[in-house]
């Protein structure tokens, strides 16, 4: 670990921002809701709070007391059993999840919190407690195993984390898509979350519901067809802040050349989504990926090489040939000597023009979403995590 590294993560750990956490009182509720903005040096510059630190000798020897040996933080605001935001994630998940203390959630959501899931928003912890039971129900044996958890920020302006989930069960009970099937279930998860003061108040989360359904044996447009015709929530065109449509007449989309140094994550990120999205340069994938990359996608779809990468990117445009996309939220963590892990929020606009896995083209305007997590080593992209809302899309086709 370099110098640098060391004397930012002691920084960290000491509460020692520029901005004073370690003096930041608890926010009242009213402005829990404001959602401060990252800078650089909100972002950790090492992996000594992070989940392959956490799980040295096993997650579960953590589970139920307070952890030794992992390194302290700032946590002003939160209840004193948590050592660090990565305890606090894993822990809270586990306790919620596993050990089917629901309730919790009412300790560790605020009472306004807004979540972004799937099919649209849902405001209020109450929301999260009743689809909390609903899944538990369907899934008595369900387990969340975390996988990664990207994070950055200070008690003061929020804890951003990034958790990404593999989801296992057996569904044994009634759920929203039918009765019991007896099927095991296994698929990818990933929940963006800001908390402040011992509570979520913000929180984007993608689960695979097209592969659920896929493995539960059911037909996912069928299923799509009965949610949009009883109604079930589906996105509003002004989702989020992406551009509505593409430029049209003379206008092009701007062009935001790849950077040299591969060090400024945030500019990688941005100048890659809006060179190969935005430009249709596919060919830059072999620039912004190593040749081995391997891309885990929605609906279990695993896309090794950058070939199978650039063959996913065309089969989407092809969808939707107008498809305009922003990167919405962007942290990470990690120094050039150890590589970095980000997190990437990313909406899109598109109309179903094309042809492809959805069906004959439509003609009708969709928003899509998810979040994507990148390893890059040596500058480049080594392993993709990407996740959106595919069922909710199908929604909005079939509606």
């Amino acid at each position: 670990m370099s110098s640098a590294a060391q004397t930012s993560t002691e920084a960290q750990t000491k509460g020692g921002s520029p901005r004073g956490a370690d003096k930041a009182a608890p926010p009242a509720a009213g402005q829990r809701a404001r959602h401060e903005a990252l800078e650089p040096r909100h972002m950790p510059r090492d992996f000594s709070i992070s989940l392959d630190a956490y799980n040295r000798g096993g997650t579960d020897r953590f589970i139920g007391r307070v952890p030794e040996g992992l390194v302290r933080q700032e946590m002003t605001g939160f209840e004193p059993t948590y050592v660090n935001i990565v305890d606090y994630i894993v822990r809270i998940t586990h306790r919620i999840w596993e050990e089917k203390d629901i309730g919790y959630i009412y300790d560790t959501y605020s009472h306004d919190c807004t979540v972004w899931d799937d099919l649209g928003l849902q405001y209020g912890r109450d929301k999260i407690v009743a689809d909390t039971v609903h899944t538990n129900n369907a899934f008595p044996d369900i387990r969340l195993v975390a996988d990664e958890v990207v994070w950055a920020g200070d008690a003061e302006v929020g804890f951003h984390t990034s958790h990404r989930t593999r989801i296992l069960g057996t569904n044994t009970g009634f759920s929203r898509f039918g009765p019991p099937t007896g099927k095991r279930v296994q698929l990818w998860c990933i929940a963006n979350c800001v908390a402040r003061a011992n509570e979520i108040f913000h929180e984007h989360v993608i689960y695979d519901t097209a592969g659920l359904l896929k493995q539960l044996g059911l037909d996912v447009l069928e299923a799509a067809r009965r949610f949009a015709r009883t109604g079930a929530p589906a996105l509003p065109s002004n989702f989020l802040a992406a551009e509505p449509s593409r430029l049209r007449g003379q206008g092009k989309p701007a062009s935001r050349p790849l950077p040299d140094s591969r060090d400024d994550i945030d500019e990688l990120v941005r100048a890659a989504f809006q060179t190969i999205w935005n430009r249709r340069n596919f060919g830059a994938i072999e620039q912004v990926y190593a040749p081995n990359a391997v891309m885990q996608a929605s609906t279990g779809r695993v896309h090794r090489g950058t070939g199978q990468i650039r063959s996913f990117a065309l089969s989407i445009v092809a969808m939707f040939p107008d498809l305009a996309m922003s990167v919405d939220d962007v942290y990470w963590m990690g120094n050039p000597a150890e590589g970095f892990i980000a997190s990437i929020r990313w909406s899109a606009t598109g109309t179903h023009r094309g042809h492809g896995p959805y069906g004959e083209p439509t003609g009708r305007p969709v928003t899509l979403w998810g979040i994507t997590q990148w390893q890059i080593d040596g500058g480049r992209v080594t392993r993709d995590w990407t996740v959106f809302n595919e069922f909710g899309v199908l929604t909005q086709i079939v509606a």
